[in-house]
């Protein structure tokens, strides 16, 4: 059973980035999906989380605006557009997958390995 995350990479300000984590090993279709984030020295954090029919998501605060999530369920995967990104949307960005819907990490079930942003200003 594996999340596997890709995309990341290093972006100027206001530059733009898709982010994808597809699925293997069984099918989470009907789970929640979400992206967490961490920066050197802080927590991770809640970015945005989808829910299985992709009909209800939930951003941050912080990206609100800028970075949209979406998923294709006959390809298990999960996507996240980030627009307009900062120097502070520098992280290390996780997948992960969850049975009910929730912003908190300790909900997830499922993770992936993470894959590096860097903007730069």
């Amino acid at each position: 059973v594996q999340l596997q995350a890709s995309g990341g990479g290093l972006v100027q300000a206001g530059g733009s980035l898709r982010l994808s984590c597809a699925a293997s090993g069984r099918t989470f279709s009907r789970y929640v999906r979400g992206w967490f984030r961490q920066a050197p020295g802080k927590e991770r954090e809640f970015v945005a989380a989808i829910s299985g029919s992709g009909s209800n998501t939930y951003y941050a605060d912080s990206v609100k605006g800028r970075f949209t999530i979406s998923r294709d369920n006959t390809k298990d995967t999960v996507y996240l557009q980030m627009n307009s990104l900062k120097p502070e949307d520098t992280a290390i960005y996780y997948c992960a997958a969850a049975f009910a819907a929730t912003t908190q990490a300790k909900g997830y079930d499922y993770w992936g390995q993470g894959t590096e942003v860097t903007v730069s200003s």
